[in-house]
């Protein structure tokens, strides 16, 4: 069995800084080596190498690795802290069942029936479900703290709704695929030896599910995390990765090898594209250039907040 290596580079969302705010896992907690100091707080390499663990996890996701990676995701992480910070300074609170609500939501997403099964395939990446819970939390947070500080200074105009639809928001939605993907990563620091053990559990999970063993069956199985994600816009994807998928038959599964491990893909179903009239794509675009518009004034804050803290980086 061959398997076909990721060369896709674009980000499948559209906004690279939230989706690290959104994936980032904690790991437990270890002592090891500091890489930043944040005022009174402080990040560790292993919270950074999880944020890229969890990253690299999503499909369509940037290819960068190294110490260009390791510096975006110490900026993001930075960013996350001053947020958190300032908000519960400005005591901004996420309540429990609001946490609970999206936990339960996460688990729905990824076909994942109970805790137990969650905390098992948590565990083999050395994160745990509370973990998990604090990053939904400060997610949240930093949320709402982005809209108090935009509060009032965003204005969408119906010219600027109508500009964006003429100049730039295609006429078509275009296709939408929905994929389940099996995530395999490699150990820390894997050897040949490990990268080939991780293989064969690939193509023994896949054979499997060719003979009719659900991907719930195999998830509880051999531990691993089923992701749902849905039905996604093709144009939200690579054109490599369209154009591989485009070989897939629906409800059939691919084997793609990435630079951390392996996953299994399932085209679970496909939509055809149809067109959309301004009345139908305004309130998304309305949507969208605020949102954009949100994230413009928060970083410049955020900026502001950098100038004024004591930020030491010691990569």
């Amino acid at each position: 069995m061959t398997f076909p290596c990721r060369g896709w580079g674009r980000a499948l969302f559209l906004s690279v800084f939230w989706c690290f705010l959104g994936v980032a896992l904690v790991r437990a907690e270890v002592v090891e080596r500091i890489l930043a100091v944040v005022n009174d707080d402080v990040i560790t390499k292993s919270e950074v190498d999880q944020m890229a663990k969890a990253m690299e996890a999503q499909p369509g996701m940037p290819t960068i690795s190294g110490k260009e990676l390791e510096k975006k995701l110490l900026d993001a992480m930075i960013t996350q802290k001053l947020a958190i910070t300032e908000a519960k300074r400005r005591g901004i609170t996420v309540s429990d069942k609001e946490v609970q609500a999206a936990f339960d939501d996460f688990k729905k997403r990824n076909n994942i029936e109970d805790d137990a099964a969650l905390a098992k395939a948590l565990a083999k990446e050395g994160m745990t479900i509370a973990g998990l819970k604090k990053q939904m939390h400060d997610q949240m947070l930093t949320e709402r703290l982005m809209s108090i500080v935009a509060a009032g200074k965003v204005v969408v105009t119906d010219k600027q709704v109508r500009d964006f639809y003429d100049k730039e928001f295609p006429k078509t939605t275009g296709g939408q695929i929905h994929l389940k993907i099996l995530n395999m990563p490699f150990p820390p620091g894997a050897t040949e030896a490990q990268k080939e053990e991780v293989k064969k559990k690939a193509e023994i999970i896949l054979q499997e599910n060719r003979k009719g063993v659900t991907w719930e069956q195999l998830r509880d199985k051999y531990s691993v995390i089923l992701q749902d994600m849905g039905f996604i816009n093709e144009s939200d994807l690579d054109p490599e990765l369209v154009q591989f998928l485009g070989k897939v038959k629906t409800g059939e599964t691919a084997p793609i090898q990435t630079l951390k491990g392996f996953q299994l893909v399932q085209v679970v179903d496909r939509k055809d594209s149809k067109s959309l009239s301004f009345e139908q794509a305004a309130p998304k675009i309305r949507e969208m250039l605020e949102r954009r518009d949100m994230e413009k004034i928060f970083k410049e804050w955020i900026k502001a907040q950098k100038d004024k803290s004591h930020i030491k980086i010691m990569m």
